[in-house]
């Protein structure tokens, strides 16, 4: 089974990385702590007036690069692959991509170690890559193409209005969504 495992929200913790940014460079502004999102995208959350601000904290350099782990998600990376799965990671980079790119190799680089790089796939359309699962917490992810996986979301409170597909939990019930039969 060829699993490809998004990074930002699923792998990377983007939301703490931004709040814990957001908090310290701007503590006279608002925030949106996460549990109280309703969309994607943390740009939609916010005035008009405070996306300079957004804008410039996601794409200045190390940002990326300095992101937490989710947790659990390290070690079940790990043990999907020791399971025999065959394990990408898919991830879409902003369109402006000067820092996001390199840093996404070098997140992977400092976390999963460089062993995982050759198993990296950029992509702004996940729809193109081959796979059978892509474990992802967009709440749709869509494209050009049918996709050849199956949409499993990685559970965030941004995506919770989808029903209809599996959902890993967090990372420590992935045996249980990916090793069982899809409903």
């Amino acid at each position: 089974m060829r699993v490809l495992v998004d990074m930002d929200g699923v792998l990377a913790d983007f939301e703490q990385g931004f709040l814990d940014t957001w908090r310290a460079r701007h503590p006279d502004q608002p925030y949106v702590p996460l549990e109280e999102r309703t969309g994607f995208y943390i740009l939609d959350q916010y005035p008009r007036h405070l996306k300079p601000l957004i804008r410039e904290i996601q794409y200045e350099p190390g940002f990326i690069r300095e992101l937490p782990p989710i947790p659990g998600a390290i070690a079940a990376m790990e043990a999907m692959r020791d399971a025999g799965l065959e394990v990408f990671i898919c991830s879409s980079p902003f369109t402006r991509y000067e820092n996001c790119v390199r840093e996404k190799y070098a997140w992977v680089d400092a976390h999963l170690g460089e062993r995982w790089i050759p198993r990296i796939i950029l992509a702004k359309d996940k729809t193109l890559i081959k796979g059978d699962v892509l474990i992802d917490d967009r709440p749709v992810v869509d494209g050009v193409a049918e996709p050849s996986w199956e949409h499993v979301i990685f559970d965030q409170p941004y995506n919770r209005d989808q029903q209809d597909k599996r959902r890993l939990s967090g990372w420590d019930d992935w045996r249980s969504v990916l090793l069982s039969s899809a409903p």
